[in-house]
Order: C-alpha cells, then structure tokens, then sequence
C-alpha cells in the first residue's frame, strides 16, 4: 500500500505516530513562515503543515509547485493541532510532513471541488469525474451503496433468488417507447433494451424459483426530467403462491428495514388507500399524506345560486387551509396566479375569508349570503383563522389542478419538509383506460396484471371493462411513488381474453408474448410482484428531488452524457457490418 492511513482516520489518540497519506490537494495555504495543505480522500481531509526552518528546503520548495487536486504522498508525524477545527472529524491533529511527492500533477478544475462549488449543472456533467470527488455527491453515492446492500440483505434473509436477466430482449408495443439494438448476425432484425425484466420474472415463476429478485437496470425512451432517466435502476422482485395482502406485507417490511438501517428512522405501519379515494380526497393516485388538506366537494352547496361559472361545472371542489385567514390580498393573488398557470390549468379560483372574529367573506360575496358562506364553512369543518381555496370545471381535471394548489400550500407553509416521512399503499386500480382518440382499452399497468373479478372480466360485455378493477397495488412515500405491482395473470384463457380486449390479434399476441402463454401452459403457479425505484428511493432517502444526484454517471435532459458526448454518429463502416441505410427526415 501507498499509504498507511486514509485522511479520514486519524485522530487525537495518533498522535506522535508515523503515518503515510495519499490523496488530493483541496487547498494550499502559504503565510511564508508556515505551509498548509489540505489533502483529501475519499474518506476525509487531513491538514499537512510544513514549517520553515523545520522542514527541509526540498520539501518546501515541493509544497510551493502543489495545486488545487495534485495528487501527492505524503508522509510525518501527527501532531496535535494549536487551533483545533471542531467541524472536521480530523480537526484536532495535524501531519507534521517528513517527505513529499508529487504523484501526478493536475491542470486547474474548471469548477471548485468543494460542497459549495460554483460550477453549473452542465459543467459540473461535463467533468462528473471532478464533480465526483466532492463530498456531498460522494455521499449520495455511498448512500445507494448502502440502500442496495441492506436491500439484499432482507431478500436474502427472505429466500429470494437474485437472478440476472437478459439485456437484449424483444421490442413489445405495450408501455414506453423501447430502445432498439440493431443485430449484425440477424440483418433487418433488432433487439430491444428491458423497460423491465416483467416476462423473464414470470417465466422464473413458472420454472418453480419461487422468489426472486434482481438491482436490475432498465430504459426507457421517454421524455426526461428530474426523476426519470433513460437508463434507471429497479429492484425487482416476484414471488409465487402469494395473494395480495402477503406481497404488501413483504415489501412493507423492505421499506421499513431500509428506513431503519439507511435512515434509523422507525416507519410507522403503512396505511392503504382505495384508488377511488385518493383520486376523490387528493385528486392523485400518489397522494402526500405528510399533511391534511382532503378535498371538499361543494357542487351541491354552491350551485343554482347565479354565479354562473360554478353553475356550469360538474364538480365545485375545495380544500381548508387551515390558519390562512390572515393571507393579503396580494397573497392570494398570488396563488390565483399559480392555479392559472399553463402548468395547472384553471381558469381562476374562488376564496372564502374565515377571520379570526368569526365573520366570513369571499371572492363571490355578490352572489353568496352570509348563511350561505356559513354552509361552506361548515363543509369544510372550518374554524376561525382558516382560509378555504375553491376550483371548479370538469371532473377529473379540477381534481388534478387542486391537487397542485393543495402541493403548493403544504410547500408555502413548510408541511412537506424533506425529514418528514409518509408513506402510503394504494390499491384497487382500474384495470383497463379508454383511449378515446384511439377508441379502445389500454392497460392502466400493463398487459398481465390480473383482474380483481376475474369472472367480471371474461363475462363483461367490451364497454363494461372499466368497472373491472385491478390487483394492483402502488407504494407511495411522500407524494412519489416509489413502487407498483400486481397480482399477474398465470392462466392462458384470461391472458389471451386480455391481449383481446387490448387489442391484439390472436396471431399478433403469439408472435408478441407466444412463448409466455406457452409457459402457462406448463403448470404456471399463481404469482405476483412489484417494483422499486432505486434511484427515486435513494432520492427521498437523501431528501433530493433529482435521481440525477444519485447516479453515478446520468444524462441530461437531453438524454445526452456530455462528458463522453454520447449518443454520436457511428462510421459509415459500422452502419455497412449492420445492414442500416440512415436516412432522417425532418421532424413535423
């Protein structure tokens, strides 16, 4: 070994040893008299001193050619520090140097490596190998490291199987758009990169593995933002002769082991919630329950009473914030201006003052009386001192735009801070969507989640299907979800009956998934699984918004690594061994 200490280990109880250090040069300080360096590792930063008339001249003269992220060896005595630093572990002693070289010298970064650095996002991309060394990227990564150990662990301590799956597998048209790879033996033939090892899980169901799980990578050809990525990790798990209550009971008890040994926070029991519900009382299927603010329905309360824009809604709805009374004008404004956001979508909203005194006033006072403003208050189970925001419109789309005004609120008025943890199973999805521009059912999952009602779905007639819920189930921690499976479809009847009712022709379904349906037909077990988000669990774990932070090496919004300027044109001789003309048109 070069070195015989890392610049993180040492403390008082060193001092006088003989030690040997390697690593970077954070700083230099030169008073004349005195030298200081800062050398750091992954694991620390130790001060060096070297001192005129005590240290040798080539050692000086060394110390003075140093700069920012030279690599150096650096070997002395600790000593105790005069002017401890008690914000460094290593702040009570220092390294009295002895003897000094340079190991590799390093032009000046194009940003500091400092956890308050001022290199912008591009840039600090560009050189993510630099961006690496600073401390607080440093431990999100040794976060994902810890989250994927104790991962493992729990499995393993619950008999599942890690087993890896092919990356080169079948395009398939249900879901995202797939990544294609173009086959060199196979001319005019192409394999896709997994969106999710979903058949490959199953087919290990039916070949009897029982549990199994796999920290797979998966990719997606979507549009990107701050927590999704083209290439994304998974935790992937399935198991066999299961029902529902025994998968949530399992995957519960990962999340709360995570919490417990990444976070040493103890999860309370995770509630479920009806899909009907969460989309009713939260206007989303991943509701934040850190805080309250349920929805309130008014349609009935408000209408027929000539202000014509809840007149003509089909849903007048509302939430309590509670303690806002006392918000300006100019406050309210103000959140009038975020709901009508191209972003949100309203076309305005509706207050209703409830003062500290006891007397109430609205936005609406022309058209609703005194007694009438009491029956909203009283909806709402309002007190004095509350403030109650009221949207109206179509159904479904008002719920979402109160949905972003109820995130909004529990933001300004720190109910959603980033130490704070609520997490949420939600359950019963519908099992299929009608496209209306398509004009046919789209799986809500995807295409072998099983029916709740399973004699429901084979007997239904075609227009009845979206009465048939799913055995489907969503983990959601602090308004992000973070996981979802189901129940899967093991008989080929029902799976033939679902590609059916997708759509699919009999002879598209078998060039499509024929080798699974012919799997089940060689005593498939019945089964089940679910999904994690790695990178998205890491994030919350870490209490960032962006997964980005927590992948080692991840494109921008682009899609692009800018650091090794990838993807790229390849040579025309590569193209020729691959069969592909490229052609490109310009975009409508």
């Amino acid at each position: 070994m070069l070195r015989s200490h890392t610049c993180g280990e040492l403390r008082i109880s060193d001092v006088n040893k003989e030690v040997t250090l390697c690593g970077w040069v954070a700083r230099v300080r030169d008073k004349g008299g005195m030298i200081w360096v800062d050398l750091r590792d992954r694991y620390g930063m130790t001060q060096l001193i070297l001192e005129e008339g005590k240290s040798s001249n080539e050692i000086l003269e060394t110390s003075r050619k140093l700069g920012r992220e030279f690599v150096i060896k650096a070997s002395g005595s600790v000593i105790e520090r005069v002017a401890k630093n008690p914000k460094m572990p290593t702040g009570d002693i220092e390294v009295k140097i002895s003897a000094l070289n340079i190991l590799n010298e390093s032009k000046t970064p194009p940003f500091l490596i400092e956890d308050e650095t001022d290199g912008g996002d591009e840039t600090r991309m560009k050189y993510r190998y630099l961006d690496l060394r600073r401390d607080a990227v440093r431990k999100n990564l040794e976060l994902r490291h810890k989250v994927s150990r104790e991962t493992r662990t729990y499995l393993d301590a619950n008999n599942f199987l890690e087993v890896e799956t092919p990356v080169l597998i079948k395009s398939t048209p249900e879901g995202a758009r797939d990544f294609v790879v173009p086959s060199r033996m196979n001319p005019g033939q192409f394999y896709a990169l997994p969106q999710s090892p979903q058949t490959f899980k199953q087919l290990l169901m039916v070949a009897g593995f029982d549990r199994y799980f796999q920290i797979v990578k998966c990719f997606s050809d979507e549009d990107l933002s701050a927590d999704l990525q083209p290439e994304f990790t998974q935790i992937d798990c399935e198991m066999s002769f299961v029902e529902q209550e025994d998968v949530l009971n399992m995957f519960e008890g990962l999340v709360r082991h995570l919490f417990k040994t990444v976070k040493e926070f103890d999860l309370p029991e995770v509630p479920r919630m009806l899909f009907a519900d969460a989309m009713k009382y939260y206007g989303s299927d991943k509701p934040d329950i850190r805080f309250g603010m349920k929805f309130v329905e008014l349609t009935d309360l408000v209408q027929s009473q000539g202000f014509q824009v809840f007149d003509e809604a089909n849903l007048v709805v509302g939430i309590n914030a509670e303690g806002c009374a006392e918000y300006t004008r100019k406050e309210i404004d103000a959140l009038t201006e975020f709901v009508k956001r191209p972003q949100v979508g309203a076309k305005g909203m509706v207050w209703v003052r409830y003062a500290a005194d006891g007397s109430l006033k609205s936005s609406v006072d022309k058209f609703y009386s005194a007694d009438d403003l009491k029956k909203i208050a009283e909806r709402f189970n309002a007190k004095p001192g509350d403030l109650m925001l009221i949207l109206s419109g179509n159904g479904n789309k008002v719920r979402g735009q109160l949905n972003d005004l109820r995130l909004e609120m529990g933001s300004r008025l720190g109910l959603r801070p980033k130490d704070k943890f609520a997490a949420l199973w939600v359950i019963d999805f519908p099992l299929l969507e009608f496209g209306e521009e398509e004009q046919r059912w789209f799986a809500m999952h995807h295409p072998f989640t099983s029916p709740k009602d399973i004699d429901a779905f084979m007997k239904l007639p075609f227009e009845q299907l979206g009465s048939v819920n799913a055995n489907a189930y969503d983990l959601v921690i602090n308004g992000v979800e973070v996981g979802g499976g189901s129940i899967r479809i093991y008989d080929r009847t029902v799976q033939n009956k679902m590609f059916e009712v997708l759509g699919f022709s009999e002879e598209e379904a078998k060039a499509q998934f024929g080798f699974l349906l012919e799997a089940f037909e060689y005593g498939a077990p019945p089964h089940a699984g679910l999904a994690f988000g790695f990178d998205r669990l890491c994030s919350i774990f870490g209490g960032v918004d962006s997964i980005r932070d927590f992948i080692a090496f991840p494109k921008n919004n682009s899609g692009r690594d800018v650091m090794i300027d990838s993807p790229s044109v390849i040579d025309d001789k590569q193209l020729k061994e691959l069969n592909i003309d490229v052609k490109l048109t310009a975009k409508a």
